[in-house]
């Protein structure tokens, strides 16, 4: 069986694609690249899904056999504390065993980078291309076992104001989705922060309640009910299934989209006094780009995909003139400077919860003085057409291309560094279609709810026109 890697790994259906043999398959051809490579070491964690023990389990014996020394963490461990681990150690990579944000039936094999963050393009293709080749003759590295938890916890006490958050008095509400941050950031809170914790969804559930574990409004209905009786400005942070992206909903239920997230991030981080580049993925709010050159910051716009964000990390830390202050993308993954070049959904988390400490303002309230110093209006919306067939790409992003307006908007600049997008002043409309499967993204920006929805309905009709 061909196995198909994606931008940082490999994944699939459990059982189907996703069986001890492929893990032992992919694993092989990891340590076999690692070790071409001078490496000597790894690390090996999981999430919550699925065998997700036992597959961790058969991926770090694999490594140790062909050479490598390898920690196997113990328990659900976040993305975000495995990178942190395999930078910490001086390891040459690491391993994740898990499918992220996707359906429970799904599991998957993340590589990371001796850096702390997603592996190369290079190393997936490496490794891919390794798969069933021949294992070189060496003597077998050893196993140990391990955790992250008590370094990766004191790493994010030193970047979050702990002080102001205890002083604030202000609970934190958490919710784990049923992934692997469950009890992460109540320990945090226990150890660190001396204020209310209230967990949501804390248990370890393969099937994560029945909703994929990603942090997006649609699935975070059970957060929105616990929230609706909470007043004042606290909010509960949302991470996803391996914990490295972020959501909220605000007290009263309604939902604070990853857009909103970033903004709030960045202006608080440059009103902290920090400075680097913002390197944010096209499809992300032009809110962001306006309000990084008022805090007179350089702005980078990346395709979509972290591993974008993570090359710009890196240069930041060859070349200090060109540091990175925060780097995000649409789907919830933020990465913040002094940390690993990753999107880490605990420390983003604290972030938030920082902010509204050092503001005594809620993330919406806060949100709001960003739309009125910047002059600028935010509502999004975005959909992705599970299609009947195969579209015509050519045809559907030609079509977009050309499209002049966008309800009431003239089209001001079109940007094809990834899909097709439209920018108008105060909105965007974008399409991406997907090279795998019958899926079109749509993603929309724009002054009013009305125009978000009215935009949307005219880029699915254009897509419909290309169906093969």
């Amino acid at each position: 069986m061909k196995l198909s890697f994606g931008t940082d790994g490999w994944r699939g259906v459990i059982a189907d694609e996703f069986t001890f043999a492929n893990v032992r398959r992919v694993a092989q051809a990891h340590a076999a690249a690692l070790l071409a490579g001078g490496g000597r070491s790894a690390v090996v964690a999981h999430d919550t899904r699925f065998l997700g023990g036992a597959f961790a389990g058969a991926a770090a014996r694999t490594l140790a056999d062909a050479g490598l020394d390898v920690t196997l963490l113990g328990g659900p461990t976040p993305t975000p504390a495995l990178s942190h681990a395999v930078r910490a150690g001086g390891h040459a990579g690491g391993v994740m065993v898990t499918a992220s944000h996707n359906a429970g039936q799904y599991q998957g094999y993340k590589l990371k980078g001796p850096y702390g963050g997603s592996a190369t393009p290079a190393l997936v293709q490496e490794v891919e291309s390794r798969i069933d080749a021949p294992p070189t003759a060496g003597a077998a590295g050893t196993l140990t076992d391990g955790s992250a938890r008590a370094a990766y916890l004191s790493a994010l006490a030193g970047l979050v104001d702990t002080g102001a958050i205890r002083a604030s008095g202000l609970p934190v509400y958490h919710d784990a989705m049923h992934g692997a941050a469950g009890g992460w950031i109540e320990q945090f809170t226990r150890e660190h922060l001396g204020v209310p914790f209230h967990g949501l969804r804390q248990a370890p559930d393969p099937l994560f309640g029945g909703v994929n574990p990603e942090p997006i409004g649609a699935n975070l209905e059970a957060t929105a009910q616990a929230m609706r009786g909470v007043s004042g400005p606290a909010f509960a942070m949302v991470t996803d299934g391996d914990a490295d992206r972020i959501g909220a909903v605000l007290a009263g239920g309604a939902f604070f989209n990853s857009h909103q997230i970033f903004a709030v991030l960045l202006h608080h981080l440059a009103r902290r006094g920090l400075r680097g580049r913002v390197v944010r993925t096209v499809s992300t709010s032009g809110i962001i780009e306006q309000l990084a050159r008022h805090h007179g910051l350089e702005v980078v716009q990346t395709p979509v995909g972290f591993k974008y964000i993570t090359d710009h990390f890196l240069e930041g830390e060859a070349d200090p003139a060109r540091q990175v202050l925060i780097g995000g993308e649409e789907s919830g993954g933020i990465g913040v400077q002094g940390h690993v070049p990753e999107r880490d959904g605990l420390l983003n988390g604290l972030l938030l919860q920082e902010t509204v400490a050092a503001t005594g303002l809620g993330l919406d309230e806060q949100f709001r003085q960003i739309e009125a110093l910047l002059d600028f209006r935010h509502h999004y919306d975005r959909i992705d057409l599970h299609l009947p067939g195969p579209v015509n790409r050519a045809a559907l992003m030609d079509d977009v291309s050309n499209t002049a307006r966008l309800g009431a908007h003239a089209v001001r600049d079109v940007i094809t560094l990834d899909g097709v997008k439209l920018a108008f002043d105060g909105g965007y409309g974008m399409v991406r279609a997907s090279g795998t499967e019958p899926v079109v993204r749509l993603y929309v920006e724009a002054p009013s709810p009305g125009e978000v929805q009215g935009i949307l309905g005219q880029l699915r009709t254009l897509t419909m026109r290309h169906l093969s």
